[in-house]
């Protein structure tokens, strides 16, 4: 089969399409055609060599495909089935083996590249808003980077539920997106913008029942004050960098408020949990109340553009490969 390499540490140039061994599946896994695979941010902190890995490696870890061998003991799938898969090493290449216990079905009408980009960012959204700190109507909740991936989902998530989102976004293209997604309030925040005083504004001086924070060590503080009492913070991500040591009392100074710091590993721990939460995301998509946009696609060939064009913020949606 063909394959993306990471031949060593480095930019994009270093990402080569060669040929290789086909993998073989082994006990409990099996082997997957991959029609489409959806490309991250952290593929690229791989590659670099920011997160450490062994040279040479197939990135690539989200996709989409169709079962054409399995492995001794698996009796979930069969050959032809439909899969979907976030957490396979290995997957900017023509076959992959997957654990079957990490696979989902693709329903029909859902097609292998939105099947294969929406599984990490719509999963992380989905136990955000049903396992971290479960959305009741009429609450409100405070997203930060509302127009990201996880965001627009985050948003489109919380208002299904009754929710109201109030959203910050960097710039006023992004604000249109969060609106679109459903956020009743979006404003940019930025050096002299008060976010938290921005919030109490807005909730007539209560604060938020919930913030859901991916950007980390620059937002923290911003939106522990943005809590109403008995609040809760779920920091979920740290683009800015992680939160640093901090003293607990600060949590009861603040009103009662509650903290976590979730990761999407702990909210599919079995395979009946995995499939719920994507089975909830493929009903939204196919009863229209869910959108969700590829933005780019690319031949697996073309890896090394494809990362290009990512990390130089060329493109909006999900990146994803074509095998």
């Amino acid at each position: 089969m063909y394959a993306v390499q990471a031949q060593r540490a480095g930019g994009p140039e270093v990402l080569e399409y060669v040929e290789v061994d086909d993998p073989t599946p082994g006990e409990g896994e099996v082997l997957v055609d991959v029609k489409a695979t959806g490309i991250n941010f952290i593929d690229t902190y791989r590659r670099s060599g920011v997160y450490p890995m062994q040279f040479p490696h197939i990135p690539g870890t989200e996709g989409a495909g169709v079962v054409s061998q399995v492995g001794e003991g698996v009796t979930s799938v069969q050959v032809g089935d439909r899969v979907a898969w976030h957490d396979a090493f290995g997957s900017y290449a023509q076959k992959v083996a997957v654990k079957a216990d990490m696979l989902v079905p693709v329903p029909e009408d859902i097609d292998f590249d939105t099947a294969a980009a929406i599984l990490l960012q719509g999963l992380t959204a989905h136990y955000l808003v049903t396992g971290s700190h479960r959305i009741e109507p009429g609450q409100t909740a405070l997203v930060h980077a509302a127009a990201g991936g996880v965001g627009l989902l985050l948003t489109q998530l919380i208002t299904h539920m009754g929710g109201t989102v109030i959203g910050t976004v960097s710039t006023e293209e992004k604000a249109q997106l969060a609106r679109e997604a459903g956020a009743q309030h979006v404003f940019l925040y930025g050096e002299g913008v008060d976010i938290a005083q921005t919030v109490r504004d807005l909730t007539d001086g209560e604060g938020v029942h919930v913030v859901y924070d991916g950007v980390g060590k620059d937002t923290f503080d911003a939106s522990l004050d943005s809590l109403r009492v008995r609040g809760s913070l779920v920091v979920f991500g740290g683009a800015s960098g992680q939160v640093p040591p901090f003293d607990v009392q600060r949590l009861n100074s603040a009103g009662g408020v509650f903290l976590s710091r979730p990761s999407l590993q702990w909210f599919v721990r079995t395979p009946e949990e995995l499939r719920e939460r994507s089975e909830d995301l493929f009903t939204g998509l196919k009863e229209g109340w869910l959108k969700f946009r590829v933005g780019a696609t690319f031949p697996l060939e073309e890896a090394a553009d494809a990362h290009r064009a990512l990390e130089g913020r060329k493109t909006t949606g999900k990146v994803v490969l074509k095998a």
